[in-house]
């Protein structure tokens, strides 16, 4: 398949560039990627299409106000976007202007080194002083909703572009399958014998971009640290083993859990599976892990879309946003999701 195969018409009024009044009350499209059969439902009634041994897992990485701005001596602007968190690491920001290694920049009070260039439009940095990066960027930075939202970030989105389970921070871009998860929902799916799990993978700003080359196999994904705890490998491995389904919430999950695949099949021990997610899921990939999957709709072209189509299968989930577009479903980060089963 080619990139091209993965177009379409996204009218600007089909985004949703505000979360719905309430967490949880978006629609659901429900897709059945054996028969091709769609049904209309709501993701507070999710619970309705899981069984009892299903196993839920979710990512528990928290968002972090990565979007700061900062000025050089001369008085110039520069914006800073802090990059995912990589193991223990988290000082790449990708910025707008001209830096070179050794300048040094103000924010809010607070000198910051350019310690390295690493790439086009990338340096690292280092704050200077007791204070931690983290801290600075906790403090004073902007939450980093998408670009194509095409607003500034406003109040509404500190709480709501967040999971309620967010724990660990590290992430520049929410796992929005998760947006409109409540605690109300998870007790529903507790209560009816569904196991819930979590697992935490940092998502990063290259989950936005689009896929630029039209052969798919020139494409470089980029890479996203994930870990997933020992219990959280332990179940999966017990719900396979017994033919029981998983259910990944969002691509995020599905590319960490895919990822560690082998590994998590051959499970033993009490240490966590950490790698680097760089898997290019498209068309023709056999899905190891994997067995449903709760995802938003998605950017065309884009890489969760392909993943999407290679789950749903591409003839099905053309079928489905056919559907949904012509339903009048909102679509990409803040809008209506899809259950695939």
């Amino acid at each position: 398949m080619r990139a091209g195969d993965f177009d379409y018409e996204l009218a600007e009024e089909r985004i949703a560039k505000y979360p719905p009044l309430e967490r949880g009350s978006t629609r659901l499209l429900v897709l059945d990627r054996n028969s091709g059969a769609i049904e209309h439902a709501s993701y507070a009634g999710l619970d309705a299409f899981l069984q009892q041994g299903d196993l839920l897992v979710l990512n528990n990485t928290r968002v972090i106000r990565a979007r700061l701005f900062a000025c050089k001596p001369t008085g110039a602007k520069i914006e800073l976007m802090l990059l995912e968190k990589h193991g223990e690491e988290q000082n790449l920001v990708l910025y707008r202007g001209k830096l070179k290694k050794g300048d040094t920049l103000m924010a809010h009070d607070h000198d910051l080194l350019v310690t390295e260039l690493v790439d086009h439009g990338i340096a690292r940095i280092a704050l200077c002083g007791e204070r931690s990066l983290h801290d600075l960027f906790d403090c004073f930075g902007g939450v980093p909703i998408p670009p194509y939202l095409k607003r500034e970030a406003e109040e509404v989105d500190r709480e709501r572009y967040q999971t309620v389970f967010a724990e660990l921070p590290g992430s520049v871009a929410a796992p929005t399958a998760s947006l409109n998860m409540t605690s109300e929902l998870l007790e529903k799916l507790r209560s009816k014998g569904v196991a819930v799990v979590t697992l935490t993978l940092h998502v990063g700003l290259g989950t936005f971009l689009p896929v630029r080359v039209d052969a798919l196999e020139e494409h470089v994904m980029h890479r996203e640290y994930y870990s997933i705890p020992p219990e959280c490998a332990e179940k999966i491995r017990k719900v396979k083993t017994v033919g029981g389904r998983v259910v990944a919430v969002g691509t995020t999950v599905t590319r960490a859990l895919e990822h560690a695949g082998q590994r998590i099949e051959r499970f033993e021990g009490d240490e966590p599976l950490t790698g680097e997610a760089d898997i290019f899921i498209y068309p023709g990939y056999r899905f190891r892990i994997v067995d449903c999957l709760l995802t938003n709709f998605h950017a065309p072209r884009s890489t969760v879309l392909m993943l999407t189509a290679a789950f749903a299968g591409p003839d099905n989930l053309r079928n489905a946003y056919c559907e949904a577009l012509g339903e009048g479903y909102s679509f990409l980060s803040y809008g209506d999701s899809m259950f695939i089963a």
